[in-house]
């Protein structure tokens, strides 16, 4: 679901992404914002849909790639599914790198980074979800992916010295897991969920925030534009399931059209257009905006399993899966601080109304 956006210093998810599957950033969170214009110059061309739009788009694009891979699995392996995501996916980034005109990265060291981060974001968490849609429902897998942000912010505090455990974050933490639990129904002995199909999507949720540390690391003095690092990152990830692919599967004995297209949507929708749809967000309304997708994903992942796949809900998928959100929404905020300007300013104040007659 998402490719590395090595600029800035954000090991949150804006996604999660996916599967926070869906599209590519590692954390479009990380995006710069566009260049300050002159009084004089014209300023940046408006996007021809309005932000909340665009916002709508990817929340559902992103949703519905749970019931992508669900689709697609039903005509294809699982390794099949993931390698067409990335084919389709690579295609519409490179169509956008070529319509730019912008190079791919030249440095043999920032494509052996690449190479990990595509291992990460890309093609193990895409195999993962994929493989794990054969035994549990596409509204499991959805809320699986929805515990990235809590594994990220677990990982974060071992990797990254300058995130520091708070009271705020160590409750969001556990506030997740125990939703994580509910969703499971950890009191009935996890009954009625396959063990090795959800440890999956959960193994695949944790392998995002583990792509992101790597990036934050090492590209984010990166140079090249972050269309032109998910490119390539994307072309990557799509060797290196290629090369499993044709080592572990056959070649389909037929093409069922409905799968197909639904790899097809998995691939040039919640892959690769979303990733622009993202990225865009980011530059327009900022990082802490755009990020607020991450709720909505598995809410829609959940509605269009039931709706359109049949698939059966318990009360406590829906409430752990609320659960879930609230601890991450937990450990993402900051609390509110007072800065030496403002300090300065109200002292001021206070100092301006004491001299008044």
């Amino acid at each position: 679901m998402r490719t590395a956006v090595p600029q800035g210093a954000n090991a949150a998810p804006a996604s999660p992404s996916p599967a926070r599957t869906g599209s590519s950033a590692a954390s479009a969170a990380d995006a710069p914002a566009p260049a300050a214009t002159s009084p004089a110059s014209p300023g940046p061309r408006r996007p021809a849909l309005d932000w909340r739009v665009r916002f709508g788009i990817l929340s559902g694009v992103w949703g519905f790639s749970f019931l992508f891979i669900k689709v697609g699995t039903q005509g294809y392996a699982p390794l099949q599914v993931t390698f067409g995501r990335l084919a389709f996916g690579s295609a519409v980034l490179v169509a956008v790198l070529l319509a730019k005109r912008e190079r791919l990265p030249r440095s043999a060291r920032t494509w052996g980074h690449l190479a990990v981060a595509a291992l990460f974001l890309n093609a193990l968490p895409f195999s993962l979800f994929a493989y794990a849609e054969l035994t549990i429902p596409s509204t499991l897998a959805g809320i699986c992916n929805a515990s990235s942000p809590l594994w990220g912010m677990a990982l974060s505090l071992v990797a990254l010295s300058e995130d520091r455990p708070t009271r705020r974050r160590v409750a969001g933490l556990g506030l997740g897991f125990l939703g994580v639990l509910t969703v499971l129904g950890a009191w009935q002995g996890f009954s009625g969920t396959d063990p090795a199909g959800t440890a999956m999507a959960l193994g695949g949720s944790l392998s995002y925030p583990i792509g992101w540390i790597y990036v934050r690391r090492t590209l984010g003095g990166a140079k090249e534009s972050n269309v032109a690092l998910s490119g390539a990152q994307m072309l990557l990830a799509t060797v290196q399931v290629g090369v499993v692919t044709a080592l572990f599967t056959s070649a389909p004995a037929s093409f069922p059209v409905v799968p197909l297209l639904a790899v097809f949507g998995l691939g040039a929708l919640g892959t690769g257009l979303a990733f622009l749809l993202q990225y865009g967000l980011v530059a327009e309304v900022g990082p802490t905006t755009a990020q607020m997708v991450t709720y909505f994903v598995p809410v829609i992942a959940t509605a269009a399993g039931v709706a359109l796949l049949g698939e059966r809900l318990s009360w406590n998928t829906p409430v752990g899966a609320l659960i879930i959100l609230a601890g991450a929404a937990l450990t993402q905020s900051r609390p509110r601080r007072t800065g030496p300007h403002r300090s300065r300013r109200r002292t001021a104040e206070r100092s301006d109304r004491s001299s008044r007659p």
